[in-house]
């Protein structure tokens, strides 16, 4: 009788791992768990966007297939530019760096599971990357070295374990590659078959950066000595989840980010935006420090425990000043109480402050979001996959917003946030319906019917103006935005970057800088919103040294790399904007200067023709 045959295929093998996993697990376990979790849903939704399977993902290893290795090289450069992104705002010491490697080989097929030489030697690889990095067989590099754009270079030949014959290694290069020889170095650039968003995702995404979370790449430094503001300044940092369940952080998320808006809607305080203090989070940190860093007199502090139907918070507000502890309070209440008791929160510290109220500032401290708890713990758990910016995340997202609403039809902060899944599918053509643009402009306008007073619900509608270029529609509901939260960082930038693309840029300088006051550890498109309106302001010394700045950051930007191409021209530094250059059409290739015009939203003719004609002299047609 003769044996079952055995059934082969070929196939593109990835294999991924931690560096440095055990030494991670053994610093912090519940961390590092949680966030090598929150990576893993980021790279099987990539995995997946480009017709890939995850075959087997235990402990910090990941194996996936694909059946072309076009796809799989560039899953593997979006996964790690996504992952260096996220991995950002953290401490080098509690980075999640994943090693690559990727082969083109025969595999054996058991059911859903593949074996044999071809996956060994993706494993083999795999051990040849660097942290962060992408290594790739001799098989692989054959196959792709003239279909993407891209530059490789060569390791050498490797004996590795249980492999009979040497392995042809090569590095695929994550950075822009500037014109030149470069020893040791195959540059190979092609016309991409499939990207997702040439444009989109470089020079017209930024427009509306501001609402998108999966853009916030921190800065981790900032010159000392801020002045402190001329009212009350306070960072409420991030509440600790004492429920000893990683499954509640959300709700703990939650009720730092309500007590944050609530009280960044008083005029009479200084608010830090959420972004910056939420980088102490799981930190063991002082007020003192905190006060520096943010340039604020007080400090929130506190914790919360669910557990069933009852909530116990505690806080205390301390002068960081001096150290000195102002109020110190403990509440045990029933779960329905929650959104009173957030408010006596709010009160409290408005007493201890002396802070003054507005009529409307008054009335809006005692306004309930929901009658609905369970509406209100569908909403935050949807917010925590919006800030995700995964498309699988913001289905997710949809879900859980579209159920709050089932809960309570009148809830103004589930319409908005379901108006933002909307956007982000169209920001990110998730959806390229046009219809999905208009849903969101919809469900923007229902949230504003049933609850004025939501500064994010303006934002929004700004955004999708501006998009419609509607320019003068867009400034109205920005600056709206403001006057409702003008505490709000995120407020401020918007406004700057509509003001900016509508020809009001010397305006726009102002804003971005209280934005980046609001919010320290402000998020990279800042550096750009503030960039953008230097070089339309004529200052381009500035707008430079700020783009330099960003590219440091995120060398990835596309934008800070045209903008500094165009500049380096203006001023005939040729070598300096062809380096520029090549970086911007390296990062989109396929970008065209047709595209540019229907897309990017400038208002005057004169702005739009001058960034067309720098973008003609980088080599764009």
């Amino acid at each position: 009788m003769r044996p079952p045959a055995v059934e082969r295929k070929l196939a593109a093998i990835f294999s991924a791992d931690v560096k440095g996993y055990s030494r991670l697990m053994g610093e912090d376990e519940v961390a590092t768990v949680r966030t090598l979790t929150a990576y893993r849903e980021v790279m099987t939704a990539l995995i997946r966007e480009r017709r890939g399977r995850v075959v087997d993902a235990t402990g910090d290893n990941l194996l996936a297939e694909f059946a072309s290795v076009v796809d799989a090289v560039e899953c593997a450069v979006a996964l790690q530019r996504e992952l260096r992104s996220r991995n950002a705002p953290l401490p080098v010491s509690r980075r999640l760096e994943f090693r690559i490697g990727i082969n083109l080989g025969d595999v054996i097929v058991d059911g859903e599971r593949i074996y044999g030489d071809g996956v060994n030697i993706a494993a083999r690889v795999e051990g040849l990357a660097e942290a962060g990095g992408i290594a790739i067989s001799g098989t692989v590099y054959d196959q792709v070295k003239n279909k993407l754009a891209l530059a490789y270079e060569a390791l050498g030949e490797h004996v590795v374990k249980n492999i009979r014959e040497p392995l042809r290694v090569y590095r695929v290069r994550l950075e822009p590659t500037p014109p030149g020889p470069a020893p040791k170095i195959e540059k190979t650039v092609g016309r991409r078959s499939r990207r997702r968003a040439t444009l989109l995702l470089g020079l017209v995404l930024l427009v509306v950066a501001g609402g998108v979370a999966g853009w916030s790449l921190y800065l981790r430094s900032r010159p000392p000595g801020f002045e402190l503001p001329d009212k009350p300044s306070i960072a409420v940092l991030p509440f600790q989840n004492m429920s000893g369940d990683a499954g509640q952080e959300y709700f703990s998320d939650g009720m730092t980010e309500d007590l944050i808006t609530g009280l960044a809607k008083l005029s009479g305080l200084f608010v830090i935006a959420r972004n910056s203090v939420f980088v102490y989070k799981g930190k063991a940190v002082k007020p003192a420090q905190v006060s520096r860093d943010l340039g604020v007199r007080y400090v929130l502090e506190g914790s919360v425990r669910k557990a069933g139907n009852r909530v116990r918070i505690t806080a205390q507000l301390v002068d960081a000043t001096t150290g000195y502890h102002l109020w110190a309070e403990r509440y045990d209440r029933d779960l329905k109480d929650v959104f009173a008791l957030q408010d006596e929160v709010t009160q409290k510290i408005v007493g201890v402050l002396a802070v003054k109220l507005t009529v409307p500032e008054k009335v809006g401290l005692t306004r309930a979001p929901t009658g609905s708890l369970e509406a209100y713990d569908y909403v935050l758990r949807g917010k925590e996959y919006r800030w995700r910016t995964t498309r699988e995340a913001n289905a997710e997202a949809e879900k859980l917003f579209r159920r709050a609403l089932e809960l309570d039809p009148q809830y103004a902060a589930a319409y908005a946030e379901l108006g933002w899944t909307h956007l982000q599918a169209w920001q990110f053509q998730w959806s390229r319906d046009p219809a999905t643009l208009q849903r969101a402009f919809e469900l923007a306008q229902q949230a504003i019917a049933r609850d004025d007073s939501l500064a994010t619900c303006y934002i929004l509608l700004s955004q999708i103006y501006l998009w419609k270029k509607e320019h003068d529609r867009a400034i109205a509901q920005a600056q709206q935005a403001v006057a409702l939260a003008p505490n709000d960082a995120d407020s401020y930038e918007t406004l700057a970057e509509i003001l900016s693309w509508s020809g009001r840029a010397e305006e726009a300088i102002g804003h971005i800088k209280q934005a980046m006051r609001l919010n320290p550890q402000y998020p990279f498109f800042y550096l750009w919103t503030l960039g953008h309106a230097y070089y339309l302001t004529g200052r381009s010394a500035e707008a430079i040294a700020t783009f330099k700045k960003l590219v440091e950051q995120n060398p990835n930007f596309l934008p800070a790399h045209a903008f500094l191409s165009i500049l380096y021209s203006e001023q005939g530094r040729d070598q300096d904007a062809r380096a520029e250059a090549a970086a911007a059409l390296m990062l989109s290739p396929q970008t065209s200067l047709e595209s540019l015009r229907q897309l990017v939203p400038y208002r005057n003719e004169k702005d739009l023709e001058r960034f067309l004609t720098g973008m003609r002299k980088t080599g764009m047609r």
